[in-house]
């Protein structure tokens, strides 16, 4: 009998037939990289935070979404003791956005990382400062390009040549750039360049690739996400977003597989940046449970 790799044929063609997965010691057991830390089975019944989820159910009906307001925010704070004080963490909107879960995150000191305009408004909603919220995603729609532009997000990350042309477009128009010029003698451009240029990080692919099934995978060259390294590609991207006036190259940004095969529990999504120059400012890890 053969049986195919969990993490999809780039990984191995085949594992041996007695390669099943290794049940844990107590199967009755409540992972706390999976349940929240206050998860407790009792009298054959879960609760969470000391409540029994039957009477959740009672009072609010099912299905019912249901998250631990304190296991969420300590882990927050785990999150930042960890990575230091000259380190941003950012929590993924995508995980779970609703305005309730980014209030906590905001309140234990974390940034938001959006994806789209409707994530962008629930963080504004939120009340989450625009400078610790940066924009991600890919094919951006101008207008969300433009939302994010006028309401001043810390960084905007740009995936592709398209994007960087339609985001310089917006910061030109918004700054009265003609073709690349800003006009001399107007003081109505003037006082729209006092505005600040929006902070761009350049999306790569960096060609590292972690154990993880192929459907997910998002750090191997070949995909549609970010610039390669390996191509060049990376390089023109970083080259154009210098070139352009009304924008200002903050770094490079890569996101590294989801829910690798090759450790217990590995259910973080991570993506690091860096700044430009090297060594300048503070470095950003964004971080977000899938």
């Amino acid at each position: 009998m053969r049986s195919a790799h969990p993490a999809g044929p780039r990984h191995a063609d085949v594992l041996p037939a007695e390669h099943a997965p290794i049940p844990p010691d107590d199967l009755n057991a409540l992972d706390p990289a999976i349940w929240p830390r206050s998860a407790r089975r009792a009298d054959g019944a879960l609760t969470m935070g000391g409540i029994d989820v039957r009477d959740l159910a009672a009072q609010y009906g099912t299905p019912a979404f249901v998250l631990d307001e304190e296991d969420f925010r300590g882990r927050c704070r785990e999150f930042v003791e960890a990575f230091g004080e000259r380190t941003a963490v950012f929590y993924a909107a995508k995980a779970f956005c609703c305005r309730g879960v980014l209030r906590w995150a905001a309140a234990e000191g974390l940034g938001v990382d959006v994806c789209t305009g409707g994530e962008l408004e629930v963080a504004l909603a939120a009340g989450v400062d625009p400078a610790m919220i940066t924009m991600h995603g890919s094919n951006k729609f101008l207008t969300e390009l433009e939302r994010a532009v006028a309401t001043g997000v810390g960084h905007i990350v740009v995936d592709s040549f398209e994007e960087i042309a339609r985001l310089a477009f917006v910061t030109e128009e918004r700054d009265g750039v003609a073709g690349g010029v800003r006009p001399t003698g107007d003081r109505i451009a003037q006082k729209r360049a006092a505005a600040p240029l929006p902070r761009v990080l350049v999306r790569v692919t960096t060609g590292v690739e972690a154990h993880t099934h192929d459907f997910v995978a998002t750090a191997h060259d070949d995909q549609k996400f970010g610039f390669s390294l390996s191509s060049g590609a990376a390089d023109e991207a970083v080259r154009r977003v210098l070139t352009a006036p009304s924008l200002d190259f903050a770094g490079c940004t890569r996101t590294s597989d989801r829910r690798s095969t090759t450790r217990p529990g590995s259910t973080w999504l991570r993506t690091g940046c860096w700044n430009w120059p090297p060594g300048s400012g503070t470095s950003t890890a964004c971080t977000s449970r899938n």
